[in-house]
């Protein structure tokens, strides 16, 4: 059985090529059409991927992909004739993974979710590892980071990131670097998607720890991390 893709998407002749194409490459696909019904399909049966159209009747992708991360971490493709920047990083600030606008070729689409979906997946020949430092442990194994004993809910983007700094630290990395370490195709991508990143990982350590801020902001070259307890606030 290969991986499981639900599809939330109103028209029915995009749903319908998506089907298809996904279908065709060996998933198991389920399409809604609207956002309370995948919703509620993504309550109850284990998904491995979404891909999610911005613009459903009922309620916006957008708040449908808020409403999936606060119980879900599943990997989440953003569908939208919308191709203004600023949609992108609001898409990206939410926690989606990859964000296409149409028209796509479905084709497209199944190899954007085929290398997310491999990117995603651990890899048994990576020992588990740990940053040494009392604030980070890096699990490369099952792919998560723990910040002073509380274990980081980060998209994917988020978790190579933050990883990616890990390796360094106290190295300036620059945005290019960071984008071809999260990045499948990092010319698709935008420096600004690795400053939402950033914002986004930030907010997540100081839910921990308010008063810190390990990632320290280089203006005009990048970013670096300290390991050793961000005392101060940057």
């Amino acid at each position: 059985m290969g991986e499981r893709i639900l599809i939330i998407e109103d028209e029915a002749a995009i749903a319908d090529a998506l089907l298809y194409a996904l279908g065709s490459e060996g998933f198991e696909v389920h399409w809604c059409a609207l956002a309370h019904d995948g919703l509620q399909w993504l309550q109850q049966q284990p998904v491995d991927f979404v891909v999610l159209d911005v613009g459903l009747p009922d309620i916006s992708g957008f708040e449908l992909c808020r409403q999936i991360r606060q119980f879900s971490s599943v990997p989440v493709m953003f569908l939208t004739a919308r191709k203004e920047e600023v949609d992108r990083i609001v898409g990206l600030e939410i926690g989606a993974d990859d964000y296409v606008v149409k028209p796509f070729s479905p084709r497209e689409i199944s190899a954007r979710v085929r290398a997310i979906l491999r990117r995603a997946r651990p890899s048994p020949d990576i020992p588990q590892a740990s940053a040494s430092s009392s604030a980070f442990l890096h699990d490369p194994q099952r792919r998560r980071i723990r910040y002073r004993d509380h274990w980081l809910d980060l998209t994917r983007y988020e978790y190579l990131i933050l990883s990616t700094l890990l390796k360094h630290p106290e190295h300036v990395m620059s945005r290019s670097q960071l984008m071809d370490s999260a990045w499948e195709d990092p010319a698709a991508s935008f420096d600004r998607a690795v400053d939402t990143h950033i914002k986004g990982i930030r907010a997540k350590l100081k839910k921990i720890t308010p008063n810190t801020d390990p990632i320290i902001t280089h203006r005009g070259l990048g970013y670096s991390i300290d390991l050793q307890d961000g005392s101060s606030s940057r």
